[in-house]
Parts: C-alpha cells; structure tokens; sequence
C-alpha cells in the first residue's frame, strides 16, 4: 500500500497568485470591451489583456491580476452586464415600436436571394436528412 502525502505536505504544480479570467473576448463588441476596461480602471482594479490569436483559436481576454479583487471584479460585471441588458431591450423595444426593428419581412424585402437561397440550404439538408437512412436502409 502505498502512502499518500498530505495536501499542505505535497508540493504546488501552480502559481498561488495566478490570474483569473473576467472577460472571454470572443463575440465581445468594441465598446463593450471599452466600457469594461473604463470601469476597471475606474475602480483600480488591476487586470492586464491577452490579444488573440492569429490563426483564430485564442479570441483574448480580460484577466484580473489579484485573487482578493477577483470577487468584487465579478460582481462589479453582474451589475454592468444587468445594466447593458436593460439598455439592449430598452433600444429594441423602441426599434419594435418605431418599425426599424429588423424582421424576417423587411430582411425578405431587402434582400430576397439571400433569404430563399438559405431557406433553399434548409430545405435541401431536412431533406437530405431525412431521405438518406431510407436510402440506405432498404
């Protein structure tokens, strides 16, 4: 039987003061990623950004550099994301309500090879989905 140490005896294979993601910038827009670094800075936060990569498989980030700011860091973003979200239905609701809101009409009207050509593409993989086990199962 093998012995097994104890945790505080066993040795780290990590930096304690390792650096704590806050924002995955993949699909994240400019402004929103400005406005975050805004309000870091604005609470002394210190945090540091990786740009991503050049073949696409890292999109970049926003890390927090201290575990003690990692907690207020966190919900200082619950409290931004919550505010940006009331903005977003506030502006789409006032698009709705103005009728510049885009919708499966207007994108019909302004652009109808696209809208046929893609509702072609799903026609033709349900069918295609549908027909080969028949195919192949006879």
């Amino acid at each position: 039987m093998r012995c097994v140490p104890a945790a505080q005896d066993r040795p780290r294979r990590y930096h304690v003061r390792m650096a704590k993601l806050l924002l995955n910038l993949r699909n994240v827009p400019d402004d929103e990623a400005d406005e975050v670094r805004d309000w870091l800075k604005d609470s002394g936060i210190e945090f540091y950004e990786t740009e991503p990569s050049s073949w696409g498989i890292s999109s970049g980030g926003i890390w927090i550099r201290e575990d003690a700011q990692i907690a207020r860091a966190k919900a200082l973003m619950a409290e931004y994301q919550a505010q940006r979200r009331q903005r977003a239905q506030a502006d789409r609701a006032a698009a709705r309500s103005d009728g510049s809101a885009e919708t499966f009409a207007s994108l019909l009207r302004q652009r109808p090879g696209y809208v046929l050509g893609v509702l072609v593409a799903i026609i033709g993989i349900v069918a295609l989905t549908l027909a080969l086990p028949y195919l192949f199962l006879r």
